[in-house]
This record gives C-alpha cells, sequence and structure tokens, in this order.
C-alpha cells in the first residue's frame, strides 16, 4: 500500500501523466477530467473495464497489464493507495525521478483555484454528491466534478465545466481529504472507520474537525448522527448549517414515507416544502437534506434545489438492478459499512413488497471484518431473510490468519439464516436454490462482487422454478 504524502508540494505543471491503475472509479475520473484539460494521459490496469474503454475513446493510451514499459515518456505518475510498493511502474518512477502522485494530489492539482465543494462522510458521500451535480447542471450551472460513482443519468463520474465551481467527493479513508483548499464542506456523517489508518476513534474524528474548521465558507453537517454531532460542537457555530431529523436541525426532515421512492417534508427557515425523490430509502431523504443545504448555500433558490434533487436518478452501484429471471431481481450496491449495509437493505425492503431479500455480502479488509464481523451479521439477520457471505476483498492489505468470511456467518444467532460459500459459482448456485419469484437477490461490498452478478443471473437462469 502506497501513503499519500500530503506535505509533498504539488508540481507547476503535469506533462504527460501516466495512471497505474486508470480503471478504478476515482482514477479514470480524475484522469478524464486531465483528457478535458488537454493533458496526455496513459495508463494501466490490470483487466479490460467500461472505464478503460471509455478513457481509450477520450484519447488516453492504456495497457492491460502492470509493465515497466508502459511508463514511456511520463513526466507524471499517479496512483492509487492500493498500489503495492514492488509494483514496476512505481518502481521505475522512483528510479528515474519522475514525480509520482497519489490520486489525491492530482486531483488537488486539477481543482486548482476553483471554489471547492468537498463532500465528505463514512457513508452517503457519492449519493450527496450526485444529488448536487444533478441540481447544479439542472439549474443551468456547468461545474466540474469528481464523483466517486457514476451518475446514472449522466453516463459519467466526472467532467470538466465552465465554471468557476468544482464539486468533489472527498476521501477521509487515508486522511487525504485534508488536502483539498474546501471553500464549503458537505459531512454526511461521522461513523468510526478506516481506523487501520487512523489508529483510534479520537485520531478518525478530530480529522473530520479538521476538514470542516479549514472550510473558508460554511460546513453543512448533520443534525443525527452522533459522530457529527460531537463534531460540530467543535466548529465556529456561524459557520455550520445542521441538516437532518432532529427537532434543532437548520434544515429538517419530516414525515417520511419510504413504500417506494422516498418522500418527506424539508422544512427550512419556517417554510415547509414536499419533495418526492427519485431514489428510495429513508437514508437519501437525509443525503437529499444535506445537499440542499450546499445548494441553497452556493445560491440556489430552494425551489431549484428541489427540482434538481428530484431528478436524481441515483448513481451506479448504489442499489443498482442487473437483471431479472423467472421473477427474481438481481441489485448491485456499494455498501460495505455495517450501517451502510443496514440502509441498502432497509432500502430494498421499503421497494421488495411480498418479496424476500437474499443478500450476497463480500467482507472488504481483514482488518474491518475482524472488528465488525458481529455488527455486519446484525444487520444481515435482522434485514435480509437469507444471507450468503463469500470470502474477504482484501484489496490493499495482506491476508490475516483465521480472517475470512466465516467471521460474519459464526455470528448469526440463527445458523439456518447464513451461509459462508467461498466460491463464487457455488455461492451464485446457492441463491438460484433459495429465491423465488417476487425476491431481491442483492450484492453488497466494495470490493469486486458486482463480477458474480453475472453468474447469480446464469444460476437462476439455470435453477427450474420449481425447484426455487
Amino acid at each position: 500500500m502506497i501513503k499519500p504524502d500530503l506535505d509533498q508540494p504539488l508540481p507547476e505543471t503535469i506533462g504527460r501523466a501516466h495512471f497505474v491503475g486508470i480503471g478504478g472509479s476515482g482514477m479514470s475520473g480524475i484522469a478524464r477530467v486531465f483528457l478535458a484539460a488537454g493533458i496526455p494521459v496513459s495508463g494501466s490496469d490490470s483487466r479490460e473495464s467500461g472505464n478503460v474503454e471509455a478513457l481509450r475513446a477520450l484519447g488516453a493510451t492504456v495497457a492491460i497489464g502492470h509493465d515497466a514499459a508502459n511508463v514511456g515518456d511520463a513526466d507524471t505518475l499517479v496512483v492509487t493507495g492500493a498500489l503495492w510498493q514492488d509494483n514496476p511502474e512505481y518502481q521505475l518512477a522512483l528510479e528515474r525521478g519522475i514525480p509520482v502522485l497519489h490520486r489525491s494530489q492530482a486531483l488537488a492539482w486539477l481543482i486548482g483555484g476553483h471554489r471547492l465543494v468537498s463532500v465528505a462522510g463514512a457513508h452517503g458521500k457519492t449519493t450527496s454528491t450526485g444529488m448536487i451535480i444533478t441540481a447544479l447542471l439542472e439549474a443551468d450551472r456547468d461545474p466540474s466534478f469528481v464523483n466517486g460513482g457514476v451518475i446514472q443519468s449522466l453516463g459519467v463520474s466526472a467532467k470538466g465545466g465552465a465554471d468557476d465551481l468544482f464539486v468533489i467527493e472527498a476521501d477521509e479513508s487515508d486522511g487525504s481529504f485534508l488536502l483539498y483548499d474546501t471553500s464549503i464542506a458537505l459531512i454526511t456523517n461521522v461513523d468510526a472507520d478506516h481506523l487501520d489508518h487512523y489508529g483510534s476513534r479520537e485520531a478518525f474524528d478530530e480529522a473530520f474537525v479538521a476538514f470542516a474548521s479549514a472550510a473558508s465558507e460554511f460546513v453543512a453537517i448533520s443534525s443525527d448522527d452522533p459522530g457529527a454531532v460531537a463534531v460540530s460542537h467543535k466548529l465556529d457555530r456561524s459557520k455550520v448549517v445542521t441538516f437532518g431529523a432532529a427537532a434543532d436541525a437548520d434544515i429538517r426532515v419530516a414525515d417520511v414515507t419510504t413504500s417506494g421512492p422516498v418522500a418527506f417534508t424539508l422544512v427550512h427557515a419556517g417554510v415547509e416544502r414536499r419533495v418526492q425523490l427519485s431514489v428510495p430509502g429513508h437514508h437519501n431523504a437525509l443525503n437529499a437534506a444535506g445537499a440542499y443545504a450546499v445548494l441553497t448555500g452556493l445560491g440556489l433558490s430552494p425551489e431549484e434545489s428541489i427540482a434538481g434533487l428530484e431528478v436524481f436518478g441515483g448513481t451506479q452501484r448504489r442499489f443498482e438492478l442487473h437483471g431479472t429471471v423467472r421473477g427474481v431481481s438481481v441489485f448491485d450496491d456499494y455498501a460495505h459499512h455495517p450501517t451502510e449495509v443496514a440502509a441498502a437493505l432497509q432500502a430494498a425492503r421499503s421497494v421488495v413488497g411480498d418479496g424476500r431479500l437474499i443478500a450476497v455480502h463480500q467482507p472488504h479488509l481483514y482488518s474491518r471484518t475482524q472488528m465488525m464481523a458481529g455488527e455486519f451479521a446484525d444487520a444481515y439477520e435482522s434485514l435480509a431473510d437469507h444471507t450468503v457471505v463469500l470470502d474477504v476483498y482484501g484489496a490493499r492489505e495482506d491476508p490475516v490468519p483465521g480472517v475470512t468470511g466465516a467471521l460474519v456467518t459464526e455470528r448469526f444467532r440463527d445458523a439456518a439464516k447464513a451461509d459462508y460459500v467461498p466460491d463464487w459459482q457455488a455461492a451464485a448456485d446457492r441463491v438460484a436454490e433459495i429465491a423465488r419469484e417476487g425476491d431481491f437477490v442483492i450484492t453488497l461490498g466494495c470490493g469486486d462482487v458486482y463480477r458474480i452478478v453475472p453468474q447469480l443471473l446464469g444460476s437462476l437462469e439455470a435453477t427450474p422454478e420449481s425447484a426455487a
């Protein structure tokens, strides 16, 4: 794993940029904006993907597989924290003295002198960022943006714009969100995560205090999340706008209905306005309230802000439908923390009707699985009808002896409600054996669990309906 040196000065010029791991959601978005700015881009990735194809169509040169020769005559190397130190392209850059930028530093260079909106939080960042971007575009603004996921209505996660406004999803996982010169900060929640990096809950919270304090204009922050409330108490109250269901929130959510796409009443400055979103889930009412706080703070009228929020159609890998076979709908979601899992399953429950929820969970990180196995089990056992658990997606971590997906299933009180099935085809077959017409199957995780979706659809197709 490569940790960013946040004290490293940014270069005046980038020259030719080479991205190692260019196909990732964050890296591909930054590369896209580099290309829009006229910067020559090359890169490498471990496999072909839609992101790789799109970047090639925009003019990038992308190699599959990592090899020192891929670097070519690059002037700057851009890397992600998930990269291992022995990567041959990274090692060649060190040998040649080619400047190496973490992706957050490359993004900071792009932002330059823009008026920056940074969206941070343990959960809800991608959706909230997508809501803000969608509403700005609906109001005929033209911001630059880099989001952590593709916005469904736009088909992209990033774009260069003509306005002075730049909107980003700011990553707190490695502290890099402290790098940006933020004008307006949105904090969706401060739910403890990434303690493998921070070491303690106190250090995690203090990073959010530093992030919020650095916002030059104002910070919009949850009134409901205990961690966010604790952070807000350490901030200059004159720069804070709170949002949520709490009675004292500056922007309050009330009368939430979750049967289908969520609807709610938004109370702001004594005026009540009814909002009907196009996405399900109580959590999305709160995400929308945070986005509204930013939008009105940017000068949009309440009516413009709400109109834009109502047309937001979601982002990829957030309760995304991939197909329906013999009446069983298969969704995918990025949720990888117990709180996110609970929110995703609650949203699914609000629209599944009389059907059942069958979850396919891919644990992400050995450290998180070890620390939160019980919390994951509680979320799945209380909200899903059955859960199939795969093995751990280690990402940037080395395997830890004894830490497998079985840690989660062993914490279920009712063992009949969960299966640990590390083999993906066997897992898909198990889901097809359980599922019946009207059920929802939902894969959850921020690794590569989405790649099991074709196997799930294939197993459902191959399994006779009478066997379900």
